[in-house]
């Protein structure tokens, strides 16, 4: 039976024991003997006071704490008093070579934009970067979308905070309201202001929109667009290179299906799907038993 008595008596045991160790090994084996996890003589303990009468449990549960606690700060003063814990450094070699940092892996996401624009580095596409704080010309009328739009409603679209004050009013495209970009067509609009056709570029980085957090959406993801602008390019150019690069990215015999969509930049538009990578085409929850996976927009 686990009285305040007996914890009492556990104390004097324990301070005889730690007495009469002086080395190294003897402390360990006290410890062990304390404090081990496993048969212990402080976890026999806390059982046996998980299992006393409930009014009794929390003045025994605090004398037990206590009784750990002090026997835990009793062994490190006695390694410290002996020169046991000094003995245990001072055969460490600090001119032996040192381990080396573990390093750490690349982010998924930054795993797999490398790897697309690695393939359309090989097919003439130069990458593009640019500001994730955009402003309103950029982002939106330079792609025929005005003030009035309904896209750029602010249930879609994320201001910053002192782009919407009175002083700040939308005046000319110069001087416009400034926002987290809804996609990266800013990058192409500013690239094209700067370069004539021929024109190989891709669009890659975050993107910001006031969507609910959910399975499918967020208000951060990342988006890469392309624009190819040259003179003789037809549908069939963008067809052929949808298709290598996706043959690229998943496999060689990789399905690719193209269906007649509408985008508000692009005319015409397609949406553009894959053979299911989850079920071979079968039908599963994944593609919503179409044997598709929608994988991108183009036009």
């Amino acid at each position: 039976m686990t009285d305040a008595r007996a914890i009492n008596d556990l104390r004097t045991r324990f301070q005889a024991d730690l007495a009469q160790s002086s080395t190294s090994r003897e402390l360990q084996t006290v410890r062990d003997r304390y404090l081990g996890r496993k048969g212990g003589i402080i976890a026999t303990l806390m059982k046996e006071v998980a299992s006393a009468p409930v009014n009794e449990r929390p003045a025994l549960g605090r004398l037990a704490n206590e009784l750990k606690r002090d026997i835990d700060l009793a062994i490190r003063e006695r390694r410290t008093e002996t020169g046991v814990g000094g003995q245990a450094t001072s055969t460490v070699d600090v001119s032996l070579p040192g381990r080396g940092a573990v390093i750490g892996s690349r982010h998924p996401l930054t795993a797999l934009r490398e790897q697309i624009e690695t393939i359309f580095a090989r097919m003439g596409f130069t990458a593009l970067e640019g500001p994730e704080i955009e402003d309103e010309y950029h982002n939106f009328e330079a792609l025929n979308m005005p003030r009035d739009h309904p896209a750029r409603d602010m249930q879609d679209t994320l201001y910053l905070a002192e782009s919407l004050e009175p002083s700040a009013a939308p005046g000319p495209h110069n001087q416009p309201r400034t926002l987290l970009r809804t996609h990266t067509s800013g990058m192409q609009i500013r690239y094209m202001e700067e370069h004539e056709p021929p024109i190989r570029i891709i669009a890659p980085g975050p993107v910001y929109r006031r969507d609910n957090l959910d399975v499918t959406h967020t208000p951060m993801f990342h988006q890469i667009e392309g624009l190819l602008v040259g003179e003789g390019v037809t549908m069939a150019d963008l067809k052929g290179t949808l298709e290598a690069f996706l043959r690229e990215l998943f496999d060689p015999d990789t399905k690719v299906l193209f269906r007649p969509s509408f985008f508000p930049y692009t005319e015409p538009s397609a949406e553009v799907f894959i053979g299911c990578l989850f079920c071979d085409g079968a039908g599963c929850n994944v593609c919503k038993k179409t044997g598709w996976l929608e994988i991108l927009g183009s036009g």
